[in-house]
């Protein structure tokens, strides 16, 4: 029976969805959206505030300020809840309206950029405004998920080993990209332990993370505007860039069947079937693809059949029997 004194105390770690008879391949989905926060950001949240607190960065006076496209936010406003601190998290107009309520919720001051930088969209507008709130107050502490290697030890430490565990015969691990911590974490964990694993990034298109043109993205979590500063290219075996309109088709696809995950899923696993297919067609591979939320917080956007149309022009009233991808023209192929 767990009991906890802390929400940041409790999170489901190896908890896996069979997709096989959702998907067109084996593949299994490693659910980190079962804890008090969400999503896996709870894991780099937590590191990157002990490690904060050990060091003296964070006092009782301090204020934790953060860019977030929406589920670092949500955690670091859950721990400062816990923790007794004042949070600020710097955020854009692309977050899911329930995501900036959670943080409001949790006592955050959420402060949205509505306009991007010329050269480096929403996220270089959003890192101006976090060093100028550091820059104005010496009480303002900026953890910079970006290039907090707490970010990536989080999951060397933690999700890396417990993947290992649970599947020894793992060939394939799809790994979405945005800050590239959980991209980097895993990575360095299975170069160094079990360099027979194939790593495999899975990125939005229009994110300039792996040296592509930039483009407009509307779903937050994955992809970026600003090269990740923790990404060693190095470490990743292939890389899948994955158009966003497919993305909202897989999401439809997994909710048809009953699981409701978060855009950054859709993403993953979208990316990881077509890798499959294109790589492994006759080979009977143990693939896992990390799932980072659940759908809830996507119910105005990804799920809400007036902005998927308004912005892909898919049809998704019309989707069919068990989630048979829909075309632009709203058509099950």
């Amino acid at each position: 029976m767990p009991i906890i004194a802390r929400p940041d105390e409790f999170n489901i770690e190896n908890l896996y969805v069979d997709l096989s008879s959702v998907v067109s391949q084996s593949l299994y989905l490693k659910c980190e959206g079962f804890n008090f926060a969400g999503s896996i950001k709870l894991k780099t949240a937590v590191e990157m505030v002990d490690s904060a607190e050990r060091s003296g960065l964070l006092s009782k006076d301090s204020t934790i300020v953060e860019s977030s496209s929406g589920n670092l936010g949500v955690a670091l406003a859950m721990i400062a809840a816990s923790r007794g601190y004042q949070f600020v998290c710097v955020t854009d107009v692309r977050c899911n309206t329930a995501t900036r309520e959670l943080m409001e919720a949790f006592g955050a001051l959420v402060h949205t950029i509505s306009e991007p930088h010329p050269e480096h969209g929403y996220l270089g507008s959003r890192l101006e405004y976090v060093q100028k709130l550091c820059s104005s107050d010496s009480r303002n502490v900026w953890l910079n998920q970006y290039a907090n290697p707490n970010n990536w030890i989080a999951h060397y430490r933690r999700t890396a080993p417990a993947l290992s565990r649970d599947f020894s015969g793992l060939d394939v691990l799809f790994i979405g990209a945005g800050t590239t911590g959980t991209l980097m974490g895993c990575a360095q964990y299975f170069r160094r332990n079990r360099p027979d694993v194939t790593i495999v990034a899975v990125d939005s298109a229009g994110s300039v993370s792996f040296g592509g043109p930039g483009g407009p993205r509307m779903i937050p979590g994955l992809g970026a505007g600003v090269r990740p500063q923790l990404l060693d290219e190095s470490l990743v075996d292939d890389v899948v860039l994955v158009p966003e309109y497919e993305t909202v088709r897989t999401c439809h696809q997994l909710a048809s069947h009953g699981y409701l995950f978060g855009g950054s899923t859709g993403t993953v696993v979208t990316g990881a079937v077509q890798w499959l297919a294109e790589n492994r067609p006759h080979r009977n591979s143990t693939a896992v693809a990390i799932s980072p939320d659940l759908g809830e917080r996507y119910l105005d956007s990804v799920y809400e059949p007036d902005w998927v149309q308004r912005n892909y022009g898919l049809d998704v009233r019309s989707r069919t029997t068990h989630g048979r991808p829909l075309t632009a023209s709203g058509a099950v192929e």
